[in-house]
């Protein structure tokens, strides 16, 4: 089994920022949408020493509410959820000038690279006085049951590029190793973990009645020479848990240990839990 886990970034912040930007008047042409086409132009061009073409933001009301209620001195996590946005990255930045702004990236400064980050889709607005509170924001957007067997199928290929190739895994390295195989018993264990994390909202290796992947394998019916479990939160993609499993020595052990010849992987949503979504992949060779 692998060691402590290590919480995956659930939502993962991104530093609050405050840009003055340089102001020019432009009549009869809304702040927002004037807003929105400059930052995009600046997420096509880049930041000093970064290269640009991110795709363009999509004005999102919801986070338009969420700038209101920071105007009004709600840190961003409070604004987000009174807004009902559930994000899994976001920032906000303060622009301070009168009248609508016309921006560059000279403008932002070191906010540039806040709204250049390419996981970003939505931004908010709320004009007030002289300053403009702006958030940017990736939405949580998990993937459906109908997605399970695809991804299911996905984390075992990206395991098994992991393992094609030698690996340093904290102190420890591993060479490259055979491939792992799919197994529906190993498959069902790590889809029960992760489906009882989901439903009532913890995230551990221990299950609520203190079993381990031990026991849960062995209920579900697998004889196991070896075993072990990865386990990650609120990642809605495969290759970001995976990035994440890989970053853990622990986990990135589980994954590149010559000792496990199959297994088996799920994931379990819960929007109103902490995460949203969890991960779990179970490692075994039978005897």
């Amino acid at each position: 089994m692998s060691g402590p886990w290590r919480r995956a970034a659930g939502i993962a912040m991104l530093a609050l920022l405050a840009a003055t930007a340089q102001v020019r008047a432009q009549a009869n042409t809304s702040t927002q949408p004037g807003l929105l086409r400059d930052i995009n132009a600046v997420r096509q061009q880049g930041c000093e020493g970064q290269p640009g073409k991110a795709a363009p933001l999509r004005e999102n009301a919801a986070l338009s509410a969420a700038a209101a209620r920071l105007a009004g001195g709600d840190r961003l996590d409070e604004a987000l959820k009174a807004a009902g946005y559930r994000a899994v990255s976001g920032a906000q930045i303060i622009l301070r000038g009168a009248g609508a702004t016309l921006l560059t990236r000279a403008s932002l400064g070191s906010s540039c690279s806040v709204l250049t980050q390419a996981d970003l889709t939505e931004a908010g607005f709320y004009p007030q006085a002289a300053q403009t509170w702006i958030v940017v924001a990736a939405p949580f957007t998990p993937p459906g049951a109908a997605q399970a067997d695809e991804l299911q199928a996905r984390v075992l290929a990206l395991v098994n590029e992991a393992r094609a190739k030698p690996r340093r895994c904290g102190n420890e390295t591993f060479a490259a190793t055979r491939p792992l195989h799919f197994n529906a018993k190993l498959q069902a264990t790590a889809a029960a973990h992760a489906s009882d994390m989901a439903r009532y909202n913890y995230f551990d290796h221990a299950g609520r009645d203190g079993s381990h992947v031990e026991e849960r394998a062995s209920s579900s019916g697998y004889r196991w020479r070896a075993i072990g479990e990865n386990i990650a939160a609120g990642h809605t993609m495969a290759e970001a848990a995976m990035q994440d499993w890989l970053g853990s020595a622990e986990h990135c052990a589980n994954v590149m240990s010559p000792a496990f010849t199959e297994m088996g992987a799920a994931f379990a949503v819960n929007n109103n839990s902490s995460a949203g979504i969890y991960w779990v992949k179970v490692f075994g060779s039978a005897r």
